[in-house]
């Protein structure tokens, strides 16, 4: 196998863990609603996992980790897709908050500070900013 082999499925497998944790979002309450669905599709397409893949996913989501990325901007990403899935289907259940600081402390926030940080997100994507905005938002939360 070659070094970009190597490199390539170890991209595509932190893409696929990523899915999964904004699948796990998703299937706090039980069902993926339509509205759900259709970003996953997007999602899916944007960070280039096939269709098999994605009903593998579907299927064992429960089981894969959260591969935290190093970059705090990379975490900041991360963070603004799980939010923009916690507001896809326009019902921000108590259950689904949980499960996103959860998340949040998975992909490597302070335990601390993950109830503020996920507030700050969750307001931010209800008032529908991009996510430059988003992160400068976050990352100058506490100013």
């Amino acid at each position: 196998m070659s070094i970009s082999n190597l490199f390539d499925s170890g991209f595509r497998k932190r893409n696929q863990d990523h899915f999964a944790a904004i699948v796990k979002v998703a299937m706090s309450d039980g069902v993926i609603t339509e509205d759900e669905k259709a970003f996953l599709d997007r999602l899916a397409k944007r960070l280039d996992i096939s269709e098999h893949h994605f009903a593998e996913i579907l299927e064992d989501y429960h089981t894969r980790p959260i591969n935290p990325p190093t970059s705090y901007d990379k975490r900041l990403e991360r963070l603004y897709d799980l939010s923009r899935m916690v507001y896809a289907d326009n019902e921000l259940g108590e259950k689904q908050t949980v499960i996103l600081q959860r998340l949040g402390v998975g992909l490597g926030f302070s335990p601390a500070n993950i109830s503020y940080v996920v507030d700050k997100a969750l307001k931010l994507v209800d008032a529908g900013v991009d996510l430059d905005n988003f992160i400068e938002e976050i990352k100058n939360m506490n100013r």
